[in-house]
């Protein structure tokens, strides 16, 4: 299914890279040929009342203005973005409790078929929101890291499939065919010190699947030597000059607490490019 309608959270504060991200996000929109539709929300945490002087009055207005602000500036970089790119695009803002923010976002997310997420390095609340997108919205999502963001493309023309054989990769795989039918190299990957010879038949498997869907594919191994999955997913993206990463995401549950499993937790804390993954 192509991807026709795109959705974009906007949260937090209007840092540099927040608002270059935004473009970007926009960007790799525009190029899709989706619409895109942008929602800012900020807390609306209770605030017990409490007796303010007469000399604090401009530091209380201040702080009140300022929350109004930054999720302005979160939507004036998005319509300038939209403006820039040509797309078509609508916003909305809100005030939500805090711990309605991100069940709110995935509810949104159900009505698009990719949801572009700009992510800050290791930050808790991007990882609770991206973490709600992925298991409550049903859509794949496409992590935009902040910290790289003045490198990223919004073509993308090189793309890795992260390969673990999986059904969560495979669902990945699926969700990302416009974005792979679209691209100039694929690669599939799998991290094996030791590939057996079900590893590369599966890898194979994929490969002549992705031909029929008119995408010319390589599959490869990568050894790990002693470093996490995550991490070699990472460096292999870098030396190979890879634009996006196409993967599962894998938790489990106990005790009702998510437990990434541990190359999602390193993806998603610290993307290496531009991921799209699913679950």
């Amino acid at each position: 299914m192509p991807i026709k309608d795109a959705f974009l959270p906007l949260i937090g504060q209007p840092r540099g890279s927040t608002l270059a991200a935004i473009a970007t996000c926009v960007a790799v929109a525009a190029d899709l040929g989706a619409r895109i539709t942008a929602l800012a929300l900020a807390e609306d945490d209770f605030v017990r009342p409490k007796v303010i002087i007469p000399g604090d009055l401009d530091s209380a207005d201040a702080s009140g203005s300022r929350e109004v602000s930054d999720v302005q500036q979160l939507l004036n970089a998005f319509t300038n973005a939209a403006s820039r790119a040509n797309i078509r695009a609508q916003s909305r803002s809100g005030k939500v409790p805090a711990d309605q923010i991100a069940s709110i976002l995935a509810e949104h997310a159900r009505f698009s078929d990719l949801t572009l997420v700009p992510v800050r390095p290791h930050d808790s609340q991007t990882e609770r929101i991206i973490e709600t997108l992925l298991f409550e919205s049903g859509r794949p999502l496409l992590l935009c890291p902040e910290q790289h963001v003045d490198e990223l493309r919004p073509e993308f023309e090189n793309v890795m499939i992260a390969w673990d054989h999986s059904a969560r990769a495979a669902r990945a795989v699926g969700d990302a065919l416009p974005i792979l039918q679209a691209a100039a190299s694929v690669r599939v990957v799998t991290v094996a010190d030791d590939p057996t010879d079900a590893i590369v038949q599966s890898g194979t498997a994929l490969v002549d699947h992705l031909r029929e869907h008119g995408v010319y594919a390589s599959f490869e191994t990568a050894m790990a030597r002693g470093s996490s999955i995550g991490k070699v997913l990472g460096s292999w993206a870098n030396s190979h000059a890879i634009d996006a990463i196409v993967m599962g995401a894998y938790h489990h549950s106990r005790l009702n607490e998510i437990v990434w499993g541990g190359v999602t937790k390193t993806v998603i804390g610290q993307p290496p490019c531009w991921v799209m993954i699913s679950h």
